[in-house]
């Protein structure tokens, strides 16, 4: 995975994707109505051999330093999808830009499933 980084006066600050993908994730998972991250083929057999995985939660920096996210969600049953979808990015963009410095271009919610409490 590709890492963002910069230099300071004494060396270099990298932020791999990985790190942007788990601020997300726990941003997302903030928000009331958020029932967890969706998953991806990929995730699933990942989980089954026993490895935590993020990489549902596509993560791109393009080369003037602004971060895009697809960001896969399962909401509660009986929460309002757009406004829960709208809270999720608000809250990944601040988390995000107070954690990284870096300013977020876009955050596409991928609602792929709706789950009971």
């Amino acid at each position: 995975m590709q890492k963002e980084e910069s230099r300071t006066d004494l060396g270099i600050i990298r932020i791999h994707k990985n790190v942007i993908a788990s601020i997300a994730s726990l941003a997302a998972s903030e928000i009331e109505g958020v029932k967890g991250i969706g998953k991806d083929i990929r995730t699933g057999i990942l989980e089954l051999l026993g490895k935590k995985s993020l990489v549902a939660i596509h993560v791109e920096i393009d080369k003037n330093n602004e971060i895009r996210l697809d960001l896969p969600l399962i909401i509660k049953y009986g929460f309002n999808i757009p406004d829960v979808a709208n809270r999720v990015q608000e809250n990944v963009r601040a988390a995000l830009e107070k954690m990284t410095n870096l300013s977020v271009k876009d955050i596409n919610i991928n609602v792929q499933g709706i789950e009971r409490n």
